[in-house]
């Protein structure tokens, strides 16, 4: 798939119906095995929603090379597009394609109410695997043709955690867990069954010019489905 297409896929895919429930995908000859993903699920007791991937090799082993600054540094996410509103957690309705997201970028922090590592200070730890809900659009200007949607704080809605950045993206604090071949991160989202979800594993890179478009998406190692059509749905726990 190219890269260029995936912006148009997920767009469209939102307003797509779908059969499966869970997500199987084929291993890539290859591909980095730590975000290789072979299947994707998701499920809710009403009140939490856990989504789930899984990889062919260890999830989270992989982490940026640090750059020493925070403009041109990267991030690895493990990344659940879904057809939820972005309003559901805060944002501006209607305003692009809500995403949870479990990333790592060493070069900096943006989870300042939270010490992932537990060592005092929680401005020292965007290297540690930390939870975000993203909302991501459409920029052409983008090498994989997304962005996490840049914004106004103080404008633009933002839920009441997010570390205001000019990008549409919360720190809410959501411990995810990296065991194994397992990625997982459980949220306080009700009323998510049959809620349509998908499952990528992308790099994204901070704008070297501190402009927007400031987060871009630059590049996807592995889409769940194959073509961004959010197959997956949301099911009881059993």
């Amino acid at each position: 798939m190219k890269h260029a297409s995936l912006a148009v896929l997920l767009m469209a895919a939102a307003m797509q119906g779908a059969q499966a429930h869970d997500i199987e995908s084929a291993v890539q000859s290859g591909a980095e095995p730590a975000f290789d993903i072979t299947s994707a699920a998701a499920t809710t007791d009403g009140r939490l929603t856990t989504f789930l991937m899984e990889v062919a090799g260890i999830a989270g082993s992989v982490t940026p090379v640090p750059v020493g600054q925070v403009a041109g540094s990267k991030v690895e996410a493990y990344v659940w597009p879904t057809d939820v509103d972005p309003s559901a957690v805060g944002f501006d309705a209607g305003s692009g394609i809500l995403a949870l997201a479990i990333t790592a970028h060493p070069d900096f922090d943006d989870t300042p109410l939270f010490d992932e590592d537990a060592d005092g200070d929680p401005a020292n730890d965007g290297a540690t695997w930390h939870s975000h809900w993203v909302v991501l659009v459409e920029d052409d200007a983008c090498g994989a043709g997304l962005k996490v949607r840049d914004v106004s704080p103080g404008v633009d809605l933002l839920p009441a955690t997010a570390p205001y950045l000019p990008i549409a993206l919360d720190s809410p604090g959501m411990s995810p867990v990296l065991d194994g071949g397992t990625a997982r991160v459980t949220v306080p989202l009700g009323d998510a069954e049959s809620t349509a979800f998908d499952a990528v594993t992308a790099e994204l890179q901070v704008n070297v010019d501190g402009e927007a478009p400031l987060l871009c998406v630059t590049g996807v190692h592995d889409v769940a489905s194959g073509d961004l059509s959010l197959p997956g749905r949301v099911t009881p726990e059993d």
